[in-house]
């Protein structure tokens, strides 16, 4: 099984299914979700197995393949893997078919395809999987980019109020990063000895200036696409007009390219660059976690508060990257996944809400959970994960991430730690407005409230609950897969983890002697 080429195709296979969907009858709508579903599962299969066969104490690049692609420029379809992109890879093979369940009905009061819908669906899979798997850095670029027009089309088409607005702004700011990349891409190839292949070029050497402008076009472009503050302005936008399903995918998945794009490229790529320009990333990333969670609190709009939440989280992923621990680092990859499962259910759920009753104001709620309490109770299991309560999968992200922090910025971590108080804040406050109190009389009456989560709807949300609490209990065979590509990484920066300090003690024959220290 080693030498199967799981990652051509887990990225061919989703771009071949959307192609089929799209020219299904748009007679029978049904055959083209049934498709798509079985097609997406069929794919979450041959991503178990890949993780399977993967060797957490093995090479640290597996499932290499390599074909010639553009010979002129030293260009070539590379892909592999490490711990880091395979566990992004299990998030995509995981979500993709979820997202399908719950989108079942989106498209159908449209007046769109809903083949195109789900035909969407899939090529955003086909890109996603791409650009986690690519290890040439032009095919990571074109599948970056790339993976803008599906989401475009599934925001501006198929959205709610607002969608052409805030699939244009998502356009734009996701394509002003790309021409920056594009821009250091271009150098790179120049100082590389044109080749743009990432195992070539993390061994060159560059002058400290040329590195840290090449650094500065990369980060730009993973700074607006994480998104870090200030560069955040489209995610509410986006997230808000989005449905349900595609938000999902967009805060999920596609943000974590940037923090992704990040670790292998600006780690690997551009060693002294990154130490420079850490404290900037620290910095950035405290001030998303408070400016982030300050703005959740005082959101009406349930899809936009959601949104507000990620740039908060992503605070906590960007300290544990720039951190330069293993605990952190570890932590940080981990908070990747956790917070594409955690918020990608969230959103499910607040979407389930938003459908049955045509809006996403809180005002408009109140009291919901004496109508739908098996509905109340997974949203307040989701939100808790969310706010990363004990128990949950973000609990272990978030310690780790704290914990690794701490270890080397004291001050930096104990002001990160004001976040984990204002989500409870927000998430609790959000909770109570939606749910607990007085009834709103406009819910008894409303026929999307007369019945609780109907069977395609705990299918979707079963999973993502069930994989929260396992790795909150138990997250040791996902940190297993994840710290060795983290050392690695660390070690490709050139850093590595801060010794104890030590003390000299009387040993009580007129000498002394050293002893850790670890206060």
């Amino acid at each position: 099984m080693n030498n199967f080429p799981f990652l051509s195709v887990l990225t061919v296979a989703p771009a071949v299914g959307a192609l089929v969907v799209a020219l299904l009858p748009r007679s029978n709508p049904r055959l083209a979700k049934v498709v798509a579903l079985v097609w997406s599962l069929a794919l979450l299969a041959i991503t178990a197995v890949m993780c399977v066969v993967f060797k957490a104490n093995g090479p640290r690049f597996q499932f290499r393949e390599s074909y010639p692609w553009i010979p002129a420029w030293g260009i070539r379809l590379t892909v592999q893997a490490d711990g880091i992109a395979l566990v992004m890879l299990g998030l995509v093979a995981v979500l993709v078919p979820i997202v399908i369940a719950a989108s079942w009905h989106d498209a159908d009061k449209t007046k769109r395809s809903v083949n195109n819908y789900f035909a969407l669906l899939l090529a955003l899979d086909a890109t996603m999987v791409g650009v986690f798997a690519a290890a040439d850095v032009f095919l990571f670029y074109a599948f970056f980019e790339v993976m803008l027009i599906p989401m475009y089309f599934l925001i501006g088409s198929f959205g709610g109020a607002r969608r052409q607005y805030a699939a244009v702004k998502f356009f734009l700011y996701s394509l002003f990063g790309g021409l920056f990349m594009l821009a250091a891409v271009i150098g790179l190839w120049v100082v590389g000895g044109h080749t743009l292949d990432w195992n070539t070029l993390s061994h060159i050497s560059m002058s400290t200036s040329t590195g840290r402008w090449l650094f500065l076009g990369f980060f730009l472009a993973f700074a607006i696409k994480a998104p870090f503050f200030p560069f955040h302005t489209w995610l509410p936008d986006a997230g808000g007009a989005a449905p349900a399903g595609a938000a999902a995918l967009l805060v999920g998945v596609l943000d974590k390219v940037g923090t992704y794009g990040i670790l292998r490229f600006c780690f690997s790529l551009f060693p002294e660059a990154t130490r420079f320009f850490a404290p900037l990333g620290l910095a950035l990333a405290v001030v998303g976690i408070i400016y982030g969670s300050l703005l959740a609190v005082g959101q009406n709009d349930l899809k936009r508060l959601v949104a507000y939440t990620s740039i908060a989280h992503f605070g906590f992923i960007g300290i544990g990257i720039f951190a330069f621990t293993s605990q952190a680092g570890t932590g940080a990859v981990l908070y990747m996944l956790n917070h594409g499962l955690s918020t990608g259910a969230l959103f499910l759920i607040v979407g389930m809400l938003v459908q049955r009753r045509g809006s996403a104001n809180i005002r408009d709620f109140g009291g919901a959970a004496k109508l739908v309490p098996v509905l109340a109770g997974c949203f307040l299991v989701v939100g808790f994960s969310s706010l990363a309560l004990p128990g949950t999968s973000p609990f272990v992200s978030e310690f780790l991430v704290l914990l690794g922090t701490f270890s080397v910025h004291k001050a930096l971590a104990i002001v990160a730690t004001s976040g984990v108080i204002l989500a409870a804040g927000y998430i609790l406050w959000m909770y109570q407005r939606t749910m607990q109190g007085n009834l709103n009389p406009e819910l008894s009456t409303s026929s999307g409230f007369k019945h609780d989560l109907t069977g395609r709807e705990k299918w979707v949300v079963a999973p993502l609950i069930a994989l929260i609490f396992i790795l909150g209990v138990y997250p040791k065979p996902v940190i297993d897969v994840i710290s060795p590509a983290v050392a690695a990484t660390m070690h490709d920066v050139g850093k590595s983890d801060p010794v104890p300090a030590t003390r000299a003690v009387d040993n009580g024959s007129g000498g002394s002697s050293a002893v850790g220290d670890n206060k």
